[in-house]
Parts: C-alpha cells; structure tokens; sequence
C-alpha cells in the first residue's frame, strides 16, 4: 500500500509512505488485548523507573504459550520500557511536560514465537508541575520619561514567559519594591503606569524592582530592574505617530522561492532622535508564517514556498512602531496578492468511469460524460479532452471540449474494454473508462457449496462476522449482481449482508438457550427473473466458561474453642456454577487471612477445618478469604468472606508480680495501708481474687482484700516481738 499525508490547509506531504502487509498462512489466533485503548497519567518529576500502568493480553483458550509484550512504536526517545512478562509501563528517563505533553505508545504482544501479533494504544498524559520559574527577556531595563508627563502614562511594558501550563504558567506582575509611589502595576498585563507627576529636580532617577510570579504551587519568581530617568521639557517630545508611505497592495508569483523580495514597508516620524526611529511588525495575517519581516529595513520577503491554489490573498496587519516613551505606533493592512503560475494539473472528478452500452447499436450512441477541473486560474484552466490511441479506438470520438464519449461504429465487448483520456497538451491527466456490453440473463447464482456446517463460541461478539458466503454468476452488469438473503428463522441470531455474502451474529448467543440453529441462505441475482440458488446452514454453538460460581452467602461466621486438637470441621461452605462440564466444577481455596496456615479447607466439598491448635491468646479472630474457582479456561471465580471466632478456655493461671521487701512502723495504726498487690491474667476478662496462703498465714496482724489485693495492718505491731513478716499470696 502506498499511504499519503494531508495537512488541513491542504499541503501534502513530501513523500509517500509504503506499507507492505504479509498475509500469514497459520491458524493461530494471537492474544487479545483487555482494552483497545489504555489511558495513563504520570508527573513530570517522577524519578526513573517509575510505574505508569500495566496491559494485560489474554491468550486464546487451551493455549500453553506465554505472552510477551513490546513497544512497537511511538517513544522514538527510549523514555519508557515495559516489562516482557507482566506488562508494567515504567519510566526510563525524566519527563519533561513542556517538551512532551502527550505521548502515544503502540504496544505488541506476541504469544510465544508465533509470528501473530495483536497491538493496543497507550496515551500516557504527562502532568505538569511548576517547575520553570517565569523568564524576563533581561535582567534590567531602561526607560526615559519626561517630567510633563500626567498620571496614568504608561511607562514600560513587563514580559516575563513560562514554559508551565494552566496555573503553574499564568504569570502575575509586582513591584517587589521601589524608591517612592510614583508607579503603579497592571498584575496581569505588567503595564507599569505612572501614578502622579515626577520632576528631575526632586528626583532625577526611580528604580523598580519587577517580580513576576506564576501561580503554582509553591510559587515562582523571578526579578526585573527597571530604571526610570525623568528628563526635563527641553527634549523632544515624542508627539507624532509614523506615517507609512509604502502602498498597502503587492503581488507575487506563487512559484517564487523562499526568500524572496515580496514588497518594502516605509513609514515616517517626523520627530527627532529615538523618538523618530521606526521599527516594524507584523501582528496578524501571516497564516503559517508564509513571510518575514526585516523589522530594521521594512523588507517583506517570503519564509516559505506559496500556493495560490490554497490561499491566493493574505492580509496582514503591520504595525510601524517609534522608539520613544512611551512608543507611538501606526497600522497598515498589507495585502498581498499571490499570482498563479501554471503548476496544477488537470484532476478528473473520477479515477474510474463506468458506462454499459448495448450491442450493435448505431453509430453516435452516447457513452459517457468525462469531467476534468483545473486548480488554476484563467488560460491555465482550459481544458481540452481526447483519447489515448489503443486498440479499438477507433470506435470512439470524443468532443474535445465537453468531454462527451460516443460511439463511431458497433460495439463488441469480447473485443476491447478499456479506453484512457487525456487532458490538455501542457499539462494533463488521464483516466480509465470501463465499457460493459450488456448480454441476457442466461444464468443462475451458484454457492461454491450446497451446505455448510461451522462452530461459533458462545461469547462471540455481537456483529461478528461467522462466514463469508460467495456465490458466482457469470452474467454481466445487473444480471450478474448476486443480493444474499435468508429464510427459515434464526431467531434473531443471525443475518446476512445482501451485498458481500457475510453472515453476522445479531446479538449475543447462549448455548445453554439454544445449541444449534439450522437454516437457509439464498443467492438472487438482480434481474426480474429472480433465478437464485440456496444452500444449508447449520451453526453449532460450542459453550464457554461464561458463568462464574456464587457462593450462597457472601459472608460466613462461625467459632471454634482454643486449644482442641487440629482437624475438626468448622464449617461448610457452599458454591454453584451454571456451567457443565469442567466449566461448572468448583474448587476451593483460602485466598488470605489464614495466618500461619491455621485453617485448611477441602478443596472439593468446601469444608473449612483447623490445621493446627489455636490459641485465643495469641489471635482472637481470623477473616479468612475464601475462593470458590471453577476448572474452565480462563477460570472464573467468586470470594467470600469467613470470620472465624477463637473461643477463651481458661487455660493461663494468674501471675503475681514480685513486692520485695516492704518497711511498716511499729506504731502503725490498724488499717494502715501496708502495700498492694498487682496481678495478670492473659486470659478473656479473668476475674482475679487475693488472699494469704492458709499453711503460713501471718495470724491476725495483716489482712487482704481479696478484690483489689490491698494489704493492710489490723493488730498493732512490736519490732520488739517480731521483725519481720514473710507474707504467701
């Protein structure tokens, strides 16, 4: 294939591109992509290797190969990779949104060495940050105001770019600070105006300090110095606009070369110095940059080659500008007229013209009307049209300036067919004319066969095409145009495009409502005869895996006791698939949650058991995860979710913490608070209860409460007599 570009102001592109496609002869089917179309978005200060998305492409049922996948094309740059195996988008290099705001990848897979590829689009949209401050063309300017002039003069304009979008590039303007509060700000525009009258005798000189400040987040700035020099009267006063004295028309031939002297702007300013300096612009117009202009020497030249034939008129706004200050300025509409050359070639309004005529007809029969145009302008337009000699020519004429074809003598379609036309001497053009002689309908359609047997899956998309359906007929012209039609009932499943024979689904197919259709597909040529032929069509409608299992409930609970030994059952769960076959058996398996294998399940009948001794302790609850996948390929699944309750069996005695030695008064009073005694008990809410072991009970000097293991002295106590008590709690 031959493939050519276009641009929307109709320019051509330089060369043609050529396409070659093989056609493979192999009956593997490639992996599918999920999604057509993949969407992404990704900072522009994300460091390397970082993760942008993942494709995924499924391979085709019952097949063993591994897909792989590549980026065929769109990152001329290498900024990105993909992982083979899984398909991870990453990062390779630091992006760069004001270089490339938008990236277009092609990604491949390809199913182990299989030479069948299926590719997607990714769009990865890098998301800009503020990360170029705003850029003045200079770090300090100057200006010269005159002391006459009133509040509300514009002084100097403030231009600071930024190469970020949206926010991060919407520059604000400031005067950071300045000398006195003669001057004033635009904050969008950075029109500094003057705020009240100055005179070189208070102050001959103001400097300002111009920040200019995106709106990102943080912001960021960046600073012009500005000085003001205030002038007494005696200077000339820039009080006169240029005038132009150049004509506001010129023409050009559009096949002039680049660089080339199109038209000379002048304009005067009668006043003196800088204030009488003109410079020149243009402000708008010029379309695709067509020209240049010298903004010293007012010389219009061309930037590139012209095209009458896309735009023969331009109208460009020039503006003659004076060096004074403030700057003075004057518009002009330059229009210039480009001339047309003969460059163009006759175009036919038809690459292909048909036309029957019948058999032994007299001379003079009208055939056909050929139709030409010409892009250019005037004689260049003319048109002349005449046949190319050829076999058979001679039985044709041609009125040269209409294009209107008859015929010189009877015609015999075994002897010649095809004829050219020609354009005009200078510059031409040709085009084919097809002539049918038109014969009886003396045939019927036929199908290559009288039936057809094919099996279809059951999740075929909906305007699928199933079968191409061809049927000959060796007549000509209508006789020979074969419609397609069924009859019999599809059910809605199926239909037929009358013009290619191709039998498409209608809408989605269910083997399990219907397994089989049976029905006729017919051949009609056009003719009011109406000869046709049939043929018979069955469809098998083989089953897929298009019914995942359910669970009865999506959410279990049960409770085991802490402590039994491993293996007995909890509970069952249940889940039922739709599907036969392998498709509809299910297995199970715990997903997540099951920590430190605490829990095993049988695969087959859904019995969740222990697989070790739980400890309440240690876990009080487990929220296991619990899959229920049939055997079809690809397996479809369902989860639900088991909380799982460990009983507390008393199974952890109380610990005492260790006192020490304790030091009480001889003169302690009774009920004088000796010491208290904690104690812990790892077990569910243990109800605690304190007292003195009775084989060495102290006698009736000390007593505890048996709730909040208080000790305190009941007897009055003698150092003398005792010193020391050994207390067993």
């Amino acid at each position: 294939l031959t493939v050519s570009a276009r641009d929307g102001g109709g320019l051509p592109s330089a060369t043609n591109a050529a396409v070659t496609v093989n056609i493979l002869q192999t009956t593997s089917a490639p992996a599918r992509f999920e999604r057509s179309r993949y969407t992404f978005s990704i900072p522009e200060d994300a460091p390397e290797d970082s993760p942008v998305g993942t494709i995924k492409a499924r391979e085709p049922p019952n097949s063993l190969e591994v897909v792989s996948y590549r980026i065929s094309s769109g990152d001329p740059h290498g900024r990105f990779s993909i992982d083979s195996q899984f398909g991870i988008i990453r990062t390779k290099t630091q992006l760069d949104h004001e270089t490339q705001s938008v990236v277009v990848l092609t990604v491949q897979s390809q199913l182990g060495n299989s030479p069948i590829y299926s590719s997607t689009q990714v769009n990865i949209s890098v998301i800009d940050v503020n990360d170029n401050p705003p850029v003045f063309l200079s770090k300090s300017e100057k200006v010269t105001l005159s002391h006459s002039q009133p509040p509300g003069t514009a002084v100097y304009i403030a231009h600071a770019e930024d190469k970020d979008s949206g926010l991060n590039g919407a520059v604000r303007y400031r005067i950071a600070s300045q000398q006195a509060d003669a001057f004033s700000i635009d904050p969008s525009l950075g029109v500094v105006n003057l705020t009240r009258t100055v005179s070189a005798d208070t102050q001959r000189e103001y400097t300002l300090h111009i920040a200019a400040e995106d709106s990102g987040s943080p912001p960021l700035t960046s600073l012009l110095t500005l000085m003001v020099v205030i002038e007494e009267q005696k200077m000339d006063i820039n009080d006169n606009s240029p005038t132009f004295t150049s004509s506001p028309h010129s023409y050009v031939m559009e096949d002039v070369e680049v660089g080339f002297l199109v038209h000379r702007i002048t304009a005067k300013d009668p006043d003196e110095g800088r204030n009488g300096q003109v410079t020149y612009h243009i402000l708008s117009g010029n379309e695709n940059k067509a020209f240049q202009l010298d903004k010293i020497t007012g010389l219009l030249t061309t930037a590139r080659l012209l095209d009458r034939e896309i735009q023969e008129r331009y109208s460009l706004t020039v503006m003659a500008l004076d060096d004074g200050s403030p700057a003075l300025s004057t518009m002009q509409v330059l229009t210039v007229n480009v001339l047309d050359v003969n460059d163009e070639a006759p175009v036919f309004l038809q690459q292909l013209y048909e036309a029957t005529v019948c058999e032994n007809q007299d001379p003079g029969e009208f055939v056909v009307k050929v139709e030409a145009v010409d892009r250019d302008a005037g004689l260049n337009s003319l048109l002349r049209y005449e046949i190319l000699p050829g076999t058979g020519y001679e039985k044709f004429k041609m009125n040269s300036e209409s294009g209107v074809l008859l015929t010189t003598a009877s015609l015999d379609r075994e002897t010649q067919e095809v004829f050219s036309i020609k354009g005009s001497p200078s510059r031409s053009s040709t085009t084919q004319l097809h002539l049918t002689v038109s014969d009886e309908n003396d045939h019927n359609p036929l199908f290559a066969k009288t039936q057809y047997q094919i099996s279809v899956r059951e999740d075929l998309e909906e305007g699928s095409t199933i079968l191409d359906l061809f049927a000959s007929d060796e007549d000509d012209g209508l006789n020979g145009e074969v419609m397609y039609s069924l009859i019999d009932d599809t059910y809605g499943a199926f239909a037929i495009d009358s013009v290619t024979g191709s039998i498409m689904t209608t809408k989605a197919l269910d083997r399990e409502t219907r397994s089989q259709y049976t029905f006729r597909a017919v051949a009609s040529d056009c003719s009011t005869r109406w000869p046709r032929s049939t043929t018979a069509m069955t469809v098998f409608i083989q089953d897929v895996n298009d019914n995942a299992p359910k669970f009865e409930q999506s959410f279990y609970k049960a409770s085991v006791w802490e402590g039994q030994s491993p293996k007995p059952d909890i509970i069952q769960l249940f889940a039922t698939d739709l599907d036969s076959g392998l498709n509809g058996e299910t297995e199970y398996a715990i997903l997540s949650g099951n920590e430190n294998g605490a829990f095993l399940i049988d695969s087959e009948r859904g019995i969740l058991a222990t697989n070790t001794v739980l400890d309440h302790e240690s876990i009080s609850s487990y929220r296991l995860v619990v899959q229920a996948a049939d055997k079809g390929n690809p397996r479809l699944s369902a989860t639900s979710i088991v909380r799982i309750q460990v009983l507390d069996v008393n199974d952890n005695a109380p610990v005492v913490q260790p006192l020490g030695e304790v030091e009480v008064p001889e003169n302690a009073p009774p009920g004088f608070i000796v010491t208290q005694v904690s104690a812990s008990d790892v077990d569910c809410r243990p109800a605690l209860q304190f007292g003195f072991i009775s084989d060495n009970s102290p006698g009736m000097e000390f007593a505890i409460d048996q709730h909040t293991g208080v000790v305190i002295v009941v007897e009055p106590l003698d150092f003398e007599e005792t010193a020391v008590y050994k207390l067993r709690i």
